[in-house]
């Protein structure tokens, strides 16, 4: 099978496994939300940062390394494996130890208990890391579509059934336990892949010179994310706090989504044309193209069908969100551009501009964090667009130096996807204007948006309809080389 052969069907079973996971767990968690009391979920809510930044240290960017690296051996995939559950085990032991203080900063007993048994899904993880990475790398997405399905099902009823026999918080702390055991064992059975006795210093010292850069720039971006939540609840009533994180949520659904589906392939994609720069460069501007086109009406659809969206979704009470979840849908928008630039430089092995940037960027994006509070929460929303649009400008000045594609190259490349999709968010917001009915509003308004960025699309001939189509439709008869600049 050629390679684009392989990036194709990689996408498509990237694809399923996200939305059908997704779909399942959405449902899971609508049962055992309507069992377990709000105050159960705070509890494991409450461990979020630290489980976010564990994790992230534990894996210190040895799998994009892994990835980026050409001529990879046994060894290199041992030295990472012994690595990670040796450092997952001593990270383990210190949230073990800061369990009471955790418990006694938060002023819940039982967290000290929660923190240590659901702290294990470190440990477990650990073990499947460099499986996961072994398929990535060799664009085996359907295997790890095939584990993320039976380990989100398995642990979901687990979760229900726990809920149903009044467990509370352990119903929450067991499904994610019993999903990691699952993960863990599909991927080993699947990945066919095993350690052997051996541990290279040599091996460490040259990845995680790449990874550690790659590990430092995602924790500031970590905690970045994070310190919203934390500034709005100190500074703002916590009904703000509620509404912000609300519309953020909703906001970041599609974009985390679909850019994972297209991202999670392109990586490997790209590192193995590391050295060939035309076909390097040709893979950034393609992919840069294809994801606007699906990004870009997403987020103005979303945009423009706010408030019907929101009355139905989460009832009128939820509509103060309408405007921050508006602004919020403008910022997301350049996710994709931001991701292709990092992808780049990931890939070329610069992992030391990707951590130079990123310091650039959140020195920004804390400026404009802390200057946007005194003006209310919509300032602060404004803000985040802001910085979305400073984050790729700086991205872009470093991933030039290893693409030669500059900010204005791939503005130009988007340009016409941007523009169509703005002028489908206006026609849909204006059509909505003339129904009163909520339910007919959100449907006839998706309904147009589809059919006119589509309809015009497939007039102009744009070349990403024919991917899109052959993606889900006929997959043998497409090539992405097609798409063309």
């Amino acid at each position: 099978m050629s390679l684009k052969q392989q990036a194709t069907k990689s996408i498509l079973w990237s694809a399923i496994e996200r939305f059908s996971t997704q779909g399942m767990q959405f449902v899971f968690t609508i049962v055992i939300a309507r069992i377990l009391v709000p105050e159960d979920y705070a509890l494991v809510a409450m461990l979020g940062i630290f489980m976010a930044l564990s994790q992230l240290l534990i894996d210190s960017g040895f799998g994009n390394a892994l990835i980026q690296k050409q001529n990879r051996s046994q060894i290199d995939y041992s030295t990472v494996f012994y690595f990670n559950f040796a450092f997952s085990a001593f990270i383990y032991l210190l949230l073990y130890i800061s369990a009471p203080f955790i418990a006694d900063f938060y002023e819940q007993p039982l967290l000290q208990k929660v923190l240590r048994i659901y702290g294990l899904n470190l440990i477990i993880r650990s073990l499947a890391i460099v499986q996961q990475t072994h398929l990535t790398i060799h664009l085996d997405f359907k295997r790890q579509a095939l584990v993320s399905l039976v380990a989100v099902a398995v642990s979901g009823i687990v979760g229900v059934v726990m809920a149903y026999y009044d467990m509370g918080v352990w119903a929450l702390v067991w499904q994610a336990l019993s999903c990691s055991i699952c993960w863990v064992a599909g991927l080993w059975l699947l990945s066919r892949w095993f350690p052997v006795w051996a541990f290279s210093m040599q091996s460490f010292r040259g990845l995680f010179s790449f990874g550690s850069k790659l590990m430092l720039a995602d924790a500031l971006h970590t905690f970045y994310v994070n310190m919203y939540s934390l500034v709005i609840g100190k500074v703002f009533p916590a009904s703000t706090l509620g509404y912000f994180n609300r519309a953020y949520t909703l906001g970041q659904f599609p974009v985390q989504n679909f850019t994972n589906i297209f991202f999670r392939v392109i990586y490997p994609v790209q590192c193995r044309y590391q050295n060939d720069d035309a076909k390097f460069r040709f893979i950034f501007m393609a992919y840069t193209k294809l994801s606007s086109f699906i990004i870009f009406p997403l987020m103005l659809g979303m945009a423009s069908l706010a408030s019907p969206l929101i009355s139905l979704l989460l009832t009128d009470k939820w509509l103060p969100i309408v405007p921050l979840l508006q602004i919020i849908c403008l910022s997301m928008l350049w996710d994709p551009i931001r991701r292709i630039n990092c992808s780049a430089l990931d890939a070329k092995g610069r992992s030391d501009y990707r951590l130079y940037s990123e310091i650039w960027k959140k020195t920004a994006a804390f400026i404009i964090l802390f200057a946007s509070i005194p003006f209310g929460i919509e300032v602060v929303c404004w803000g985040l667009l802001l910085y979305a649009l400073i984050d790729v400008a700086i991205i872009a000045v470093y991933s030039r130096k290893v693409t030669d594609i500059g900010l204005w190259w791939q503005i130009k490349a988007i340009f016409p996807i941007l523009v169509l999709s703005l002028v489908m968010a206006f026609f849909v917001y204006f059509l909505t204007c003339l129904i009163d009915i909520r339910w007919l509003q959100l449907l006839a308004g998706t309904c147009a948006g589809v059919l006119f960025y589509i309809g015009a699309a497939y007039l102009m001939k744009w070349k990403e309809i024919r991917f899109l189509w052959a993606l889900l439709v006929d997959r043998k008869s497409f090539n992405i080389e097609e798409l063309d600049l």
